[in-house]
């Protein structure tokens, strides 16, 4: 793991023993010892990282909460919704790239989705203002709501 907290740590490392009998196994006949052992290390990974995430202190959260591979708005977008269609601009000044949306499937149900996205790079970040939205940005975002609740999506309310 190339970004890790500290409380971490012990999942990483059995996760690195697991990755290890992996390709141990691949590179060698079927062994039932090492198809035992991956499963017995499959098991104490979920029971170290239940045992971790129940018993985070407020700072862990915290630290969680900015982690650098957490999943940003566009993921979220590509991953639960068909068609997105992202829309552009406030209409009167400028874009805001630290504010996405637009519309979107989720079923058969057409959507209107917003949300703020940040970079992943340093480059990124600079093009979306570190997630913090511009004036332009929450004029954007009005505009995208008021649409989403225009007709034909208000019969989806």
């Amino acid at each position: 793991m190339k970004h890790q907290l500290d409380f971490e740590k012990p999942i990483a490392e059995l996760q690195n023993k697991l990755d290890e009998l992996r390709k141990h196994r691949a590179t060698h006949s079927l062994d039932v010892n090492i198809d035992s052992e991956i499963a017995q290390i499959e098991n104490k990974i979920a029971e170290t990282r239940k045992q971790i995430f129940e018993n985070l202190t407020a700072w862990q959260r915290v630290q969680l909460a900015r982690h650098p591979r957490r999943p940003y708005t566009l993921d979220y977008l590509e991953t639960t919704f068909g068609d997105f269609s992202e829309l552009h601009g406030d209409r009167l000044f400028a874009e805001d790239h630290a504010m996405v949306g637009g519309f979107a499937k989720i079923g058969p149900h057409k959507v209107m989705v917003v949300g703020t996205q940040k970079g992943r790079d340093t480059k990124e970040n600079i093009r979306r203002n570190f997630g913090s939205a511009h004036p332009e940005g929450y004029r954007k975002a009005l505009r995208l709501m008021r649409m989403g609740t225009s007709s034909p999506f208000r019969s989806l309310l």
